[in-house]
Formats: structure tokens, C-alpha cells, sequence
């Protein structure tokens, strides 16, 4: 199977418009053709007159560990191009960023998550070539987590960098396809295709999703593995827990909670007791880290560690979402008092006076479920299904593979 960029490279009809233009690349350190070259050298290889280069959160380079940490505007030392950042002084390109290039080429690798930031890097780059003129497109990518669909609608008026638009966290969308729900979602007059995979089956097995030919190159520091890009639309809603996600170990965000002070035994119980189906489709197991930075650093910290995948892993029956909501659930039962909820002081995305739970899940739905001992797994399944369901009946036309 091929990829966006290695069509674009592969099949010079593709390449031909781009002919006598000026061209902008978005990408990251994942942004490589399939014999591990980047696109930014193989395109400049390929003869495409690449003027400029931007690079999402954690930069073109992926350099910068943690969230929240900015990334300078940059002259590329071996091509002299300026590598703009779009998680700098700005989110959303400005007009001299715009001026650099008349056709945007969009090739990041994303993990199928709302609140994973280059979607809605990609919406902001279509809303400022809508304004300026310009065209984009998106090389397209598989998206690691599949078609599978999970996770309440964004409520209108939560949005954010980590909430775009009313998506389900999990959407189940290439960024190819994506771009054509922003484009009709917010009715935006924009130059905009997509170079589309050939061969992208993302519903068969082992990998469901990502191609077991191509090796897995970090997108984000911390996604380290396909394990992860599954759990992620689960385990991101840690970020909004005092609860430790694994940052500041090998494994981060393949953790359903990690604390010195919670019995993740105990916490495995509790949710097999309250709803042993949301367990299905991988392995839970008890263990241990100690984190070197982050949440709990330097402190011994219990945990349940996801494994989605081998034998273990069952792509129909996974649901991250309701695994994570649920191990939420478990934890107020068992300690009742115990702070899970990061406070508003905690300024997630730059949000003020938002709880950053809430900034995640794009309302206080979640949060408020968990925090209510007379809700139940069945109204959260009621609450989210209806929403799961909305989304697929609105998208399903707009499926390229």
C-alpha cells in the first residue's frame, strides 16, 4: 500500500499542478516516505520548489517533550527555507506565514483523536487559505486507531486547540477525510484536495489501521507505539487527572492511571464489577513505574497497564474511552474523597478557568458522570451512543477508503 507522499513522489501526473508553484510543507519527524526519507527532503529531491516548512505542536523536529512547551520560528540551516511554528507566538498561520507559498502540502501523521493538536492545526490552516487564496493538501495518512468511532460530541462553545469542532474524541477519520468534514462543517471556499492512500484497509487485521509493513515513527514524543495511538483516546483524559498518565517513563499514555496512593488491584475489581464488557478487547495489568519528571516524579506508583494489542487485542470490542471513564468511576468509589480533577488554576491550552478534564472532553459531561454516585455505566453508554451514532450517520459519506 502507498501513502499520501509516496503517490506525490511515485506518479508525476500528481505532482504536475504543482508545477511553476510555490510550495509549503506542514510535517513532523513522522513525515517520511515509505524508505524512511523525510518528505521535506524527499519532496526538495523530487525537483518541487518548497519555499517554506511549518511544524505542528512539539515542532518540525519533535524536539519539545511536554505540552505547553513553544516552539521558535526557524531558518532551515541546510535548505535556508523558514520553518515556521504553528505552536509558537501563533496557533493559526498568520498572513506573512500564508504569503510564503501558494500550495500548502499537509503530511502529518495523526492518531485519530479530537484532542490530538494537528487536526486542528489542519482546520486552522484551511480556514487562513480560505481567507488568502491558497490551496492544501493533504498527503494523506492512515489513521492508527481505525474506523471505530467512541466518545461524546464536543458541546458548542467548549472549543479549543484541543477541540476543533463537535467530533466524537474518537472519530475514526483519515486527515484527508477530516479536512472535507471541516471544509463542509464550516462552509469554507478553499482549493483543497487530497492525495488518498492506495490500499489502506483499515479494518483488517493485525493492524486494523496501520499497515504492518511501515515502521512506526513517534508523531509526538510520547507516541511511542500503535499500542498507545489505540489507547490515546482513552488515556489522554489523564492529563486532566492529578493522576499520573506515564509521562516521565517508556510507556506513557499506555496506562489507564498511575499514583502512589491507589490500588490499581483493587481499582480493576471495582470496575469488572461495575461493567465487565467495557473491559474487553485487550489485557489490563497491575504494575509499577517510578516517573523521572511529570506527575508523582520520583515517587513508587501503582498502576494498570493497557496492552491493545497481539492476542490480547480485539479491534470490534476495544472502547478507550469508556476503559478510561470507567477506571475513573472506580477510583471515586473506592476513595470517595480522593482529588482527581486537576484544578482551573491548571491552565490546560491555555484555558482560563476551565477545568482541564473538561477542556478534554469538550464539556463536563465526563467529569460530572464519574463525580455523581448515582450514575451508572448504562448512562454513560446512553449518553455517548447517541453521539457515536449522530457522528457516523454525518461522516459516512465522506469515507475515501
Amino acid at each position: 500500500m502507498k501513502f499520501g507522499i509516496d503517490r506525490l513522489l511515485s506518479e508525476p501526473e500528481l505532482r504536475k499542478p504543482l508545477e511553476g508553484k510555490r510550495v509549503a510543507l506542514v510535517a513532523h519527524p513522522a513525515s517520511v516516505t515509505e524508505n524512511l526519507t523525510h518528505s521535506l527532503d524527499a519532496l526538495i529531491a523530487a525537483g518541487i520548489n518548497v519555499t517554506s516548512a511549518f511544524g505542528p505542536q512539539h515542532g518540525l523536529k519533535g524536539d519539545k517533550q511536554d505540552n505547553m512547551v513553544e516552539t521558535a520560528d526557524e531558518i532551515d540551516p541546510h535548505y535556508g527555507i523558514p520553518v515556521f511554528s504553528l505552536y509558537g507566538e501563533v496557533r493559526r498561520p498568520t498572513g506573512q506565514m500564508m504569503s510564503s507559498a501558494d500550495v500548502f502540502l499537509f503530511d502529518l501523521q495523526d492518531l485519530g483523536c479530537r484532542i490530538y493538536t494537528f487536526v486542528t492545526t489542519l482546520l486552522y490552516l484551511l480556514e487562513e487559505a480560505a481567507k488568502h487564496g491558497k490551496s492544501v493538501w493533504v498527503l494523506d495518512r492512515p489513521n492508527p486507531a481505525g474506523r471505530p468511532v467512541e466518545g461524546t460530541l464536543l458541546v458548542p462553545g467548549n472549543e479549543s486547540f484541543v477541540g476543533a469542532a463537535p467530533m466524537p474524541m474518537r472519530h475514526g477519520l483519515t486527515m484527508g477525510e477530516m479536512g472535507h468534514w471541516f471544509i463542509r462543517h464550516f462552509g469554507l471556499d478553499v482549493d483543497y484536495r487530497v492525495i488518498d492512500m492506495h490500499y489502506w484497509l483499515p479494518e483488517s487485521g493485525s493492524g486494523y489501521g496501520w499497515p504492518e509493513a511501515r515502521i512506526w515513527i513517534n508523531p509526538s514524543p510520547n507516541a511511542a507505539n500503535l499500542n498507545m495511538a489505540r489507547a490515546y483516546a482513552g488515556t489522554v483524559m489523564i492529563e486532566g487527572a492529578t493522576l499520573s498518565e506515564g509521562r516521565g517513563t517508556t510507556r506513557p499514555l499506555e496506562v489507564l492511571f498511575g499514583a502512589p496512593d491507589v490500588d490499581a488491584k483493587a481499582a480493576l475489581v471495582e470496575m469488572a464489577r461495575m461493567a465487565p464488557e467495557w473491559l474487553a478487547g485487550c489485557a489490563l495489568r497491575d504494575c509499577w513505574f517510578e516517573p523521572t519528571f511529570h506527575k508523582h516524579q520520583g515517587k513508587l506508583c501503582n498502576a494498570l497497564m493497557i496492552h491493545a494489542e497481539g492476542q490480547h487485542y480485539n479491534h470490534d470490542a476495544f472502547r478507550p474511552w469508556r476503559l478510561q471513564a470507567l477506571a475513573f468511576k472506580a477510583i471515586r468509589n473506592l476513595y470517595p474523597d480522593y482529588p482527581i480533577w486537576r484544578g482551573t488554576d491548571f491552565k490546560y491550552e491555555y484555558t482560563n478557568d476551565v477545568l482541564a478534564i473538561d477542556v478534554i472532553n469538550g464539556g463536563p459531561a465526563l467529569r460530572e458522570w464519574v463525580d455523581n454516585p448515582a450514575a451508572t455505566p448504562h448512562d454513560l453508554d446512553q449518553l455517548a451512543a447517541h453521539d457515536e451514532a449522530a457522528w457516523i450517520a454525518q461522516v459516512r459519506n465522506l469515507l475515501l477508503y
